[in-house]
């Protein structure tokens, strides 16, 4: 495993992350891993350098944190062995300040992570999505006093566009508040969207960027098979998200590659988002010790300028989904 600084703080992590919203409770995601079918997959992560990890509140409704914060816990020695990640925004509940980026909500919000991740501290603390009911000033500030209050190392933001990242950038420096070191957002060979502004800007700042669904929620790892897992009948956004007729000449350019390299597709697809400028750490998720093998095997593939050429050839535009 090789590992590099988070944007431009201190913080080393892997280079790939292992997002651990496959792990919960099948009753409120049919996909999702219990327990002690997570343990062993997540063990072989961390058998093979893997320290990042990231979750949300949200997934499968606080039992992700759980699975996690436990597993991980039994897993390393020290706390400072690993990163933790999680997230803030969507609903927890019916209440109506159960959800958002208020004050109010952020700093119960930060509590209840942690009490079901089981620590004292999250190392990274990240906006799920954008609030446009909060004025960005009471987020920002909300944020910077989860970090002075030791609840959060860093803060990090996801998917939104680019001016509004910038405005909330420049209303913590404008305040002395703690500014986003990560970018957690939507890219992969068959969404390249945020190469337009979002990438851009995070260069220019030394903002990392961790992406999330590398593998198009697995559509890239089949490239060139015909199965279908359990997640693509369950998993509404995976037909929200893509087209499988207009992806599927990427597809199958993914799949040529794979074949001639004698590799699989999801190492293919892995390689090539991690040979794009400023991307620290893919968010893989892993529901199968493959999945674990191949995510990091992709750190040690490397691919051609015309292979890299010929993968990302044919994408044309598309509507901007986060």
């Amino acid at each position: 495993m090789d590992y590099t600084r988070l944007g431009t703080t201190g913080l080393q992590v892997s280079r790939v992350c292992l997002g651990m919203m496959s792990y919960g409770d099948p009753a409120r995601q049919e996909w999702a891993l219990p327990q002690d079918q997570a343990e062993p997959i997540i063990r072989r992560a961390a058998d093979a350098g893997v320290t990042f990890f990231d979750t949300a509140d949200v997934y499968s409704e606080g039992e992700s944190e759980v699975v996690t914060g436990n597993v991980l816990r039994g897993i390393f020695p020290r706390r400072e062995d690993y990163v933790l990640a999680t997230k803030v925004y969507f609903p927890m509940s019916k209440r109506v300040n159960d959800r958002g980026l208020s004050r109010k909500h952020i700093h119960a919000a930060i509590d209840d992570s942690l009490r079901r991740l089981g620590t004292d501290h999250v190392d990274l603390y990240q906006t799920h999505r954008w609030d446009d009911e909060t004025p960005i000033e009471e987020t920002m500030e909300a944020l910077h006093e989860v970090v002075k209050a030791g609840k959060a190392r860093y803060i990090g933001a996801s998917s939104m566009w680019a001016w509004q990242f910038a405005k909330a950038q420049h209303a913590a420096e404008s305040n002395g508040w703690t500014k986003f070191v990560s970018m957690q957002n939507h890219y992969n060979l068959l969404y390249r969207e945020e190469e337009r502004e979002m990438l851009p800007l995070c260069a220019d700042q030394g903002v990392g960027v961790i992406p999330w669904s590398p593998l198009a929620r697995g559509v890239l790892a089949r490239a060139g098979a015909a199965t279908a897992t359990a997640r693509t009948g369950s998993d509404e956004r995976i037909d929200a998200l893509y087209d499988p007729e207009n992806d599927k000449l990427i597809l199958d350019r993914v799949a040529k590659v794979a074949a001639d390299r004698e590799l699989p597709a999801a190492q293919v697809a892995l390689a090539w988002l991690l040979h794009q400028p400023g991307v620290t750490a893919p968010i893989v998720g892993a529901t199968k010790n493959r999945h674990v093998d191949d995510a990091v095997a992709a750190v040690s593939v490397t691919l051609s300028e015309s292979e890299l050429a010929f993968l990302q050839e044919l994408y044309r535009p598309r509507e901007v989904r986060f």
